[in-house]
């Protein structure tokens, strides 16, 4: 499996500040997030109780996935974070070079109660994160596009469409556009047709597209009417609704989702806390609190939704059946084929 750095998740990209971190003394635990309002939350359903609850201390800290730091305390044996929140490649890359520790699953959780992909050699799934699609429901009314062959139709709902300028995620949607299942995505895009056939449905709606690359720009480009759907993350899309009363309406049929995980830096010394403490994040009244502030999805099965406001859960990848037809990012896949793929989608975008 080829190691490459994969764009960052909606949780990164959320981010909007940077919480300090002070002195760690013998018995503290050194958690290391996002930053900005995820953190936030995190600190409100999780680090706040944690600490109540068993008199440890923590001490928070905040990254941009700057792997090789990591690389560096491990190397050299100067270990000072102890629980970092990871996206989905890195707990493979991690975990293949021996930066982070294996999971005494027997000290967090049973691994059945965890959602389908939370429960890893090396990581234990924090949220869930959803790449969707949205329309201006103040625009689009009556008959609205359902699936991404709806994206597709511009003649049905004419308007230039938003998509992120990367080749992940984009060459799914294009083979679900073209009628593949969901679950046979990765197996069509293994192959040299199934790639072709992706960028063959590409072409299609090329004349169309607006790229975009932050997170924040599909909703401006909504507000803006540059667009009249785009490809979102549904994280952002709920954030301007509520703070600008927008009435952004999200396709959920077929989003592509990942999750981010909770780690043990290899060689940290409170490793027994650190097991405690993702325990504790598994606790359905506490992620319940979480994802009443944040409207990612939750990583525990059962006892989370009753813990969460009717009005929170249309907007969580994770309820409303959101997740019936909905494609789990391959990791793996992009590992070993993102490189090549990447190259080409460049190439075909500039041409």
């Amino acid at each position: 499996m080829k190691l490459l750095k994969i764009l960052p998740s909606a949780a990164v990209i959320a981010a909007t500040s940077l919480m300090s971190v002070g002195a760690a003394t013998a018995g503290d635990v050194t958690i290391v997030g996002w930053g900005g309002t995820t953190q936030a939350a995190h600190k409100d359903a999780y680090f706040t109780p944690f600490m109540k609850d068993t008199g440890k201390t923590i001490v928070e800290d905040s990254w941009n996935g700057e792997m090789a730091k990591v690389r560096g305390m491990v190397e050299t044996g100067k270990v000072s974070w102890d629980v970092i929140q990871v996206e989905a490649p890195e707990v493979l890359q991690g975990c293949e070079e021996g930066l982070f520790e294996p999971l005494d699953w027997s000290k967090i959780a049973n691994k059945s109660k965890m959602i389908d992909g939370a429960a890893v050699e090396c990581g234990a799934g924090v949220l869930v994160w959803s790449t969707v699609f949205a329309y201006d429901g103040d625009k689009i009314k009556g008959d609205a596009p359902k699936n991404w062959a709806d994206f597709w139709n511009v003649d049905k709902w004419p308007g230039k469409r938003g998509m992120r300028r990367g080749a992940k995620m984009a060459l799914e949607i294009a083979l679900q556009a073209d009628g593949v299942a969901v679950g046979d995505v990765y197996k069509t895009l293994a192959t040299k047709a199934g790639v072709d056939r992706a960028f063959k449905k590409l072409d299609e709606l090329k004349p169309n597209i607006l790229w975009w690359k932050a997170g924040a720009e599909p909703q401006e480009r909504l507000a803006a009417g540059d667009v009249s759907m785009s490809m979102a993350y549904n994280a952002w899309i709920y954030k301007v609704n509520k703070k600008d009363n927008r009435n952004f309406q999200i396709v959920w049929d077929g989003n592509n989702y990942s999750m981010d995980y909770w780690v043990i830096v290899k060689g940290s010394p409170n490793k027994d806390v650190a097991h405690q403490f993702i325990a504790s994040t598994t606790k359905p009244e506490r992620q319940g609190t979480f994802f009443n502030e944040i409207s990612y999805g939750w990583t525990v099965k059962d006892g989370v939704k009753e813990n969460i406001k009717a009005e929170m859960l249309p907007n969580l990848p994770t309820a409303g059946g959101h997740l019936d037809n909905a494609l789990e990012t391959n990791v793996e896949f992009w590992l070993d084929h993102g490189e090549e793929l990447e190259k080409r989608f460049q190439a075909w975008v500039a041409k």
